[in-house]
């Protein structure tokens, strides 16, 4: 752009800037006009205040003439009208709309359960021999606010559908351990009664729904009653994080093994295709679960898991709706039970009604060896410090497993001593253009030495479902739920000697904190993967790859451990430092002299082919001829 045009287009602003200077508003015309703007919204909100007292005065006169449940005065009726307009809207229910509100309690030595009268539903259960962390006093595992329990009555030829939480039942008798708590109609002998009752040391509350002269009342067109349960689970551990990792319901039909809903998801879940056992509001370490005495009617049931990320004291929403079946007689009654526990393997074994598979113990052979070896040494030795517990579960493990270490040993140990010979024909073929000549002298030098180079890798692939097994059950396992061990306060959870907060990608990757328990064991990790990649260079040195990811591994352990119960990386660490101190003592007694005569002997011995050795160079030499085309 020239000088010229610089000029023109400067004074083109100046004259623009002088002109909206002149034809501006004034000083006095700008607040003119804001006393105006302030006068109309003055105006505005007082129009808007006297509109929310009307809406106020309209709904306050509306709550006044609502009949509901709990309606108890209503200064504008008569008594007489107020009765008709009762009767009018719940017909023989009418006795139970108005009352006053009570709580029962019953209890044993486990448990406490609170009992509300309008709806004759537990809103309140106490674990007495479990607390929250840090705390002192019984665990609640639920209380009235984050629960609804109720049955939907469909009455009057579907003309009414009412729910037993809005009417106040009378407490017909009431012990220690029991109690029944009745819905009186107006027809004479007609009622509904919840019944529920405790036996001694026990976590089941058995229950019952007696339905009294109440074909005439519920439809008839009706065959069976829709029985609604939801819950807020409440946070009761040390991090609601892994509480959330771990909250969902299971259930099972009569046909069925028991199933149950992803814990990382929301789901709601029809359960239309046959009848239900139970339905179990799971949390990390108990569960609430509803169990029928013969089968819960599957028409209309369902169940559904909704979460609640942003919150800190509730973990997750839950409910379920289940078939009762009723069959229009004059006096029956259907039996269910409340479990109200903790996941406890050998607690919920002892029902035989597959409770227990709420407890993960791993899929095939890794439960077995949960349920065999693990949960009895835990129950055995559960007088002791738990950290302890697992020192010994690891020693034994290590002692079953000591055939399958020397194996592994030995089998490095041959192709440690072999490293002579093997470097001879690394150099020998350091730059020949045929690879594959190069892998068949190598085999035929194994075979002659009697060395087979996979041995070493089977042994480790059959410790793999142990270690599987107790990564599934470890953190789920309530005997480690609020042990200490050295700094951890909680084995259950994750142990923290650094809390940092949050930083970005580094919290995504590997936490707030850090786990001096997960880093001992990414340390010691480290150092066994070391032994083994210096015991079998010939390995490495063939699969370089293979290299940077046994190293590559630990690091990915790392930040999965950082979050995973402590109790597990303690087993981890002891197990690699018992492998450490396994190898030493055999490379003490194991001379590799010995081993070098032994391959030796071998190799002077004619040599013998397997089937799976001539299947590997049977390929390797067709491999070679289609290099060759």
């Amino acid at each position: 752009m020239d000088k010229k045009s610089l000029i023109g287009l400067g004074l083109i602003a100046g004259i623009l800037g002088i002109w909206l200077y002149i034809s501006g508003p004034s000083k006095e015309t700008i607040a003119r006009n804001k006393a105006i703007k302030d006068s109309i919204a003055l105006v505005q909100k007082k129009a808007e205040a006297e509109l929310m007292a009307k809406d106020a005065a309209v709904k306050k006169a509306s709550d006044t003439l609502k009949i509901n449940a709990s309606d108890l005065t209503i200064s504008a009726l008569t008594d007489s009208a107020k009765t008709v307009l009762l009767t009018d809207q719940y017909k023989d229910f009418t006795p139970a709309v108005t009352g006053k509100e009570e709580t029962f309690t019953i209890e044993n030595e486990n448990i406490k359960a609170t009992i509300l009268n309008k709806g004759a539903q537990i809103i309140k259960v106490e674990l007495k021999k479990y607390h929250r962390s840090g705390k002192s006093e019984p665990l609640i595992l639920f209380d009235r606010d984050s629960l609804n329990f109720a049955l939907k009555l469909n009455a009057y030829d579907r003309s009414r559908i009412f729910s037993t939480d809005s009417f106040y039942f009378r407490s017909a008798k009431q012990t220690a351990t029991s109690i029944d708590l009745k819905l009186e109609t107006s027809k004479p002998g007609s009622y509904i009664e919840f019944s529920y009752s405790l036996k001694p040391n026990d976590y089941m509350v058995s229950s019952e729904i007696r339905f009294v002269g109440m074909d005439k009342i519920i439809s008839q067109t009706e065959d069976q009653l829709q029985l609604n349960w939801s819950m807020l689970y409440p946070s009761q551990e040390k991090y609601i994080k892994l509480e959330k990792k771990a909250a969902t319901i299971y259930f099972k039909q009569t046909i069925n093994s028991p199933d149950y809903i992803n814990a990382l998801k929301d789901e709601e879940k029809e359960l239309n295709d046959a009848d239900i056992k139970w339905v179990a509001f799971k949390q990390q370490y108990f569960n609430s679960a509803i169990i029928a005495d013969n089968a819960f009617a599957k028409g209309g049931s369902f169940i559904k898991t909704s979460s609640r990320p942003n919150s800190e004291t509730v973990v997750k929403a839950v409910s379920t709706e289940v078939g009762i079946p009723y069959q229009h007689l004059p006096n029956e009654k259907f039996g269910f039970k409340f479990y109200f526990g903790p996941n406890d393997y050998k607690t919920l074994s002892k029902y035989e009604l597959d409770l227990e598979s709420i407890v993960p113990t791993g899929w095939s052979i890794f439960s077995y060896i949960n349920k065999w070896m693990v949960i009895p040494l835990f129950d055995s030795l559960n007088f002791m410090n738990m950290g302890i517990v697992i020192l010994i579960l690891t020693l034994i493990v290590k002692i079953v497993l000591l055939p399958i270490a020397y194996k592994t040993y030995m089998s490095g140990a041959r192709m440690r001593v072999l490293k002579p010979e093997t470097d001879a024909l690394a150099a020998k073929y350091e730059k020949t253009p045929d690879p594959m000549k190069k892998q068949q002298e190598q085999m035929a030098l194994y075979r002659k030495a009697g060395v087979n180079p996979l041995s070493g890798c089977f042994p480790l692939l059959l410790q793999f479902p142990i270690l599987i097994a107790l990564f599934a059950f470890i953190p789920a396992a309530i005997e480690l739920r609020q042990q200490d061990f050295l700094w951890a306060t909680d084995l259950s959870t994750y142990d923290t000697i650094w809390d940092f907060g949050y930083v970005p990608f580094i919290n995504w990757a590997y936490g707030d904190h850090v786990s001096l328990f997960a880093l001992l064991m990414f340390v010691s990790t480290l150092v066994y993967t070391y032994m083994n990649s210096s015991m079998m260079p010939q390995q490495n040195n063939q699969m370089p790859g293979m290299k940077f990811m046994m190293y590559f591994m630990p690091v990915i352990f790392l930040a999965v451990m950082n979050d995973y119960a402590a109790g597990l990386s303690w087993y981890y660490f002891l197990a690699n430092m018992f492998t450490f101190l396994q190898n030493w003592i055999m490379k003490k007694i194991i001379s590799d002299a010995k081993i070098r005569a032994q391959l030796e002997a071998n190799m002077k011995k004619p040599a013998k082919v397997s089937n799976f050795q001539k299947r590997l160079e049977d390929m390797a030499k067709q491999r070679q001829q289609l290099n060759k085309k």
